[in-house]
């Protein structure tokens, strides 16, 4: 156990889950059961390549590995949430390919590996983004478990977590500079950029397995401000953190002239906010019945990572 800050961090991420992720990712080759359609769709495979090339590149997996403790927290078997969860995956890994284009971040590296338009070209970067989203819907919906109102549901969350007023939403901002209007216009760019898919990996749990409205609002609570917290300690990394550490260059936002919560805040204050937003997140766990270890270890991983 050590401190960070005014925050104890113990270290502790569930291991175990995300090796769960990275099996179940791995056996994913987004064929069809329909003969005809799968004869159709043949000569994709150097699509298929290129998803797999960078969904498979190597992560803590934080997403998915937060939807399934939640699941865990909420008395479920976590394998019953595991294809809603690799779905946020997909989509996440979908939102890095484009993030990386030249038009928008133009990084050539990431998860330690070339970015996937360095490795098969813009045309086909593009295209893989889009597949991915695509195959997430459908993992969704032919391989979630709970019925048609859970899928629905699900659908639902993550459908709102990635548009206009999610993740996509979030981007736009970000390009047009809305983080330059003061502290609560860069929360709000990235509540939406970054937070709202964060905040989903919970969501789609209490889907599968309502709690009482009382823990339901702390649960979303609790994915708020891990969200926040992941973002705060991004923007730090961004300045303090090595390539080798991080898996892909340092210095972008500075580079690009974005403002960021280090550059807005400076250094010390930036570390303190993510102090701040870690204790209340352990404080919002404390609140929970059920075995929440797991949750409290991705909000330590989260505050004290260093990729």
């Amino acid at each position: 156990m050590s401190e960070t800050g005014t925050s104890t961090v113990h270290a502790r991420y569930p291991d175990h889950l995300r090796q769960q992720v990275d099996d179940y990712l791995e056996g994913l080759w987004f064929s069809v059961p329909d003969a005809r359609e799968a004869e159709e769709a043949r000569g994709t495979e150097g699509l298929v390549e290129a998803m797999r090339y960078s969904l498979l590149a190597k992560g803590k997996r934080i997403r998915p590995v937060l939807a399934l403790s939640t699941a865990e927290a909420l008395g479920c078997d976590p394998a019953d949430l595991m294809p809603s969860a690799a779905a946020i995956e997909l989509i996440h890994t979908y939102s890095l390919i484009h993030d990386d284009l030249p038009a928008m971040a133009d990084d050539d590296l990431r998860r330690g590996v070339p970015t996937c338009h360095v490795v098969y070209g813009e045309d086909v970067a593009i295209l893989a983004g889009d597949a991915l989203f695509a195959e997430a819907m459908r993992l969704v919906c032919e391989e979630q478990g709970g019925g048609p109102a859970v899928q629905v549901g699900i659908l639902r969350e993550l459908s709102r977590a990635t548009g206009v007023a999610g993740m996509v939403g979030g981007q736009y901002l970000d390009l047009k500079g809305a983080g330059a209007g003061g502290p609560d216009a860069l929360a709000a760019m990235h509540a939406l950029k970054t937070g709202r898919l964060m905040a989903v990996s919970v969501h789609i749990a209490l889907v599968l397995a309502p709690p009482p409205p009382e823990q339901e609002a702390i649960y979303r609570a609790f994915a708020r401000e891990v969200g926040l917290l992941f973002q705060i300690v991004d923007d730090i990394l961004d300045v303090a953190g090595s390539e080798a550490e991080m898996g892909k260059a340092v210095g972008a936002d500075e580079r690009m002239g974005k403002v960021t919560y280090t550059s807005l805040h400076g250094m010390d204050r930036a570390r303190a906010l993510a102090a701040e937003s870690h204790g209340r997140a352990m404080d919002l766990l404390h609140q929970l019945p059920g075995p929440v270890d797991d949750l409290a270890a991705i909000a330590d991983t989260a505050f004290a990572r260093q990729s």
